[in-house]
């Protein structure tokens, strides 16, 4: 198991799918005040995962919102049709199913050349060895500990053992890749996925339904030390 150290930095990525949408602009000022590092957006098409939710005019919506850096997690079929529309809308991060791709070494040198940073993921039934060969172009490696579409699903302990899979990868190659974890994240599953190589914490219901969203904040990233 990867071991954590004493000056491990962890990035809280609140996820804006649990956030009340009659008043988005406010939760969004509300929860870079108390403490969030990244903002995370799903997008999803009805398609590939049953709900649909955001586009890119949640994404414009959040950049006018916040400074924070915008984390766009596109669970969409044909991701590369819509890069420049998250791009131009204001993305920071644009991370792709590897499901979901005919080519992701192009999707990716694609996403990069936009001077963003590229992420890919995989469901949970999704093997590590399907995205080993297209870390090295990758600025971020998602594991989902849920299956993708709802939120405020129970978190799958198995994707643990993706995490430590992907961070040893990484140590093993010199990659320069954030190890993000979605999917059920509290305070216990996030001590779990710190431990096991993750530096990237998305949470949803954990924050946004919290009576204190700082302390929620301050209580995952303080499982980095």
């Amino acid at each position: 198991m990867a071991q954590t150290n004493s000056s491990k930095k962890i990035i809280i990525a609140p996820s804006l799918l649990s956030a009340n949408f009659g008043a988005l602009e406010s939760e969004i000022k509300n929860i870079e005040e108390a403490g969030a590092d990244w903002l995370h957006i799903d997008v999803m098409d009805g398609s590939f995962v049953p709900p649909i939710t955001f586009g890119d005019n949640m994404v414009t919506t959040a950049k006018k919102s916040s400074s924070l850096p915008l984390d766009i997690h596109l669970m969409i079929i044909n991701p590369e049709n819509h890069l420049e529309a998250f791009r131009s809308a204001g993305a920071s991060t644009i991370t792709i199913h590897i499901e979901t791709v005919k080519d992701p070494t192009k999707t990716l040198t694609k996403i990069k050349s936009f001077g963003l940073k590229a992420g890919i993921t995989l469901k949970p039934a999704t093997p590590v060895s399907e995205i080993e060969p297209f870390l090295e172009l990758c600025d971020l490696a998602l594991v989902m500990t849920v299956n993708p579409g709802w939120s405020g699903q129970k978190f799958m302990p198995e994707g643990l053992k993706k995490i430590e899979r992907i961070a040893e990868l990484a140590n093993r190659n010199k990659y320069n890749t954030l190890i993000e974890v979605d999917g059920g994240i509290n305070a216990e599953t996030a001590k779990q996925c710190v431990d096991a190589g993750a530096n990237v914490l998305v949470a949803g219901s954990y924050v946004f339904g919290a009576n204190n969203r700082k302390d929620a904040i301050r209580s995952l990233r303080n499982q980095g030390r």
